[in-house]
């Protein structure tokens, strides 16, 4: 159903939901906690993406969805995280 473009900004005018390109600034962001990831010992198991989605919530929304496995509260401790197994 959201393969549809129709649909898929009626659901999200619904749901007021934005779309939103990350910018420098959040990528960035990311690119810096991932280094410290690293630096930290972390294995490049964790995928740069959980970096760039908490960096990109972190610069331009006030909350994130997600089901937080530490980094995020670890890395962007400014961000309120809604974690959904939680509820």
């Amino acid at each position: 159903a959201l393969g549809n473009q129709a649909l898929m900004k009626e659901f999200m005018s619904d749901w007021q939901l934005e779309f939103s390109a990350m910018g420098i600034e959040a990528a960035a962001l990311a690119g810096e906690y991932f280094s410290t990831y690293l630096a930290r010992g972390g294995r490049a198991k964790r995928v740069l993406p959980d970096f760039l989605i908490g960096a990109h919530a972190s610069v331009t929304a006030d909350r994130l969805l997600a089901r937080d496995r530490g980094y995020l509260k670890d890395y962007f401790a400014s961000l309120e995280v809604w974690d959904p197994t939680s509820a």
